[in-house]
């Protein structure tokens, strides 16, 4: 027999996940109020851990809480989006000057590998699953640190970001699989100076280009894909 503490665990589990696809998509909309009595009708939810998946949708930056008026989406702010790609910047900057000194061959050749197996056929696939292969691709170069709380900050940050990458990811998709390759080949010569300024370039950008991405981001959002055409 399960014990009981450990169904409610699960039973947050998939409530957190469940609304954390939500929240990362905007399937609510922007600064909107959730309505946690009919989010739970509809997820067949108790108060409870309900409550406790939103608290930690909340801690991670996902959604926002005020107190008296409830749990409510996440903005979507030019600024501070641009300011986590400065931190993303800076952890990934310093994750490639660690990765040529603690990557070993094998490594660096499961991601050559990698990079092979997913650089063919770009133009067919979504945006999505070409900033799902973007993260396993920087998650990887990160794990290469050996240092997991640099991993946990990336994987936050780029749960955050993951809508925004969408929308710029359209206006990349040339460009992604050359730069990546420009980086590991840079990791795989232990050239610690060229891997970061290569990483630098690929991830940098100025606040008028996410700005612009954010606009069309909200046409997606309000208005769907067919309001952009």
């Amino acid at each position: 027999m399960i014990p009981a503490e450990e169904k409610t665990s699960s039973h947050v589990v998939r409530l957190y996940d469940h609304i954390k696809d939500k929240a990362i998509s905007f399937a609510f909309k922007p600064g909107e109020r959730i309505n946690e009595v009919d989010l739970a009708k509809k997820l067949g939810a108790s108060r409870t851990p309900l409550r406790e998946a939103l608290n930690r949708l909340t801690a991670e930056g996902l959604l926002t809480f005020e107190r008296g008026r409830g749990f409510f989406c996440r903005e979507l702010k030019p600024r501070e989006i641009f300011e986590l790609y400065q931190l993303r910047a800076t952890l990934e900057t310093a994750s490639v000057r660690l990765a040529c000194e603690l990557a070993t061959d094998d490594e660096l050749e499961e991601v050559k590998g990698f990079l092979i197996e997913t650089g063919t056929d770009r133009g067919s696939l979504s945006s999505e699953q070409l900033v799902e292969f973007d993260e396993i691709f920087h998650e990887r170069l990160v794990s290469f640190t050996r240092n997991s709380e640099m991993t946990r900050v990336l994987n936050n940050v780029n749960e955050r970001i993951k809508f925004f990458r969408w929308v710029d990811m359209d206006n990349r998709r040339d460009e992604t699989q050359h730069e990546h390759r420009n980086i590991l080949r840079a990791i795989c010569a232990r050239d610690a100076d060229k891997a970061a300024e290569l990483m630098q370039q690929h991830i940098t950008r100025r606040l008028d280009q996410i700005t612009a991405a954010v606009k069309e981001g909200f046409a997606r959002i309000y208005m769907g894909a067919e309001g952009l055409d």
